[in-house]
């Protein structure tokens, strides 16, 4: 068992390190009437960096778009990492993107 999530956990790591890669998160509470939406991707820049552009959404609502900028893409990467275990200890799920 260890070995299978150690697997899976350097997979997973492998692909945060690509540009392009994504992280999609939601956090639904009924009792707070909240419903929310983030996604997180690590895109090249015009200038040689990388940014994470943040998209953060009440769902039923147009949202608001952010990037953050970085020399580097292990360092995205690991910014990109910070905000997903962020949003993880606000109660934010794992959720699939859906581009209508």
């Amino acid at each position: 068992m260890f070995l299978k999530s150690s697997v899976i956990l350097a997979r997973a790591h492998d692909l945060r390190l690509r540009a392009g890669s994504a992280a999609y998160l939601i956090r639904i509470d009924p009792a707070r009437n909240m419903r929310r939406f983030c996604s997180l991707n690590v895109q090249p820049d015009l200038f040689g960096g990388f940014a994470i552009v943040k998209e953060l959404v009440r769902i039923g609502s147009r949202g608001r778009m952010m990037g953050e900028l970085h020399q580097t893409e292990v360092r995205a990467a690991a910014a990109m990492q910070r905000q997903v275990e962020r949003k993880r200890r606000r109660e934010y799920v794992p959720g699939v993107a859906i581009r209508g």
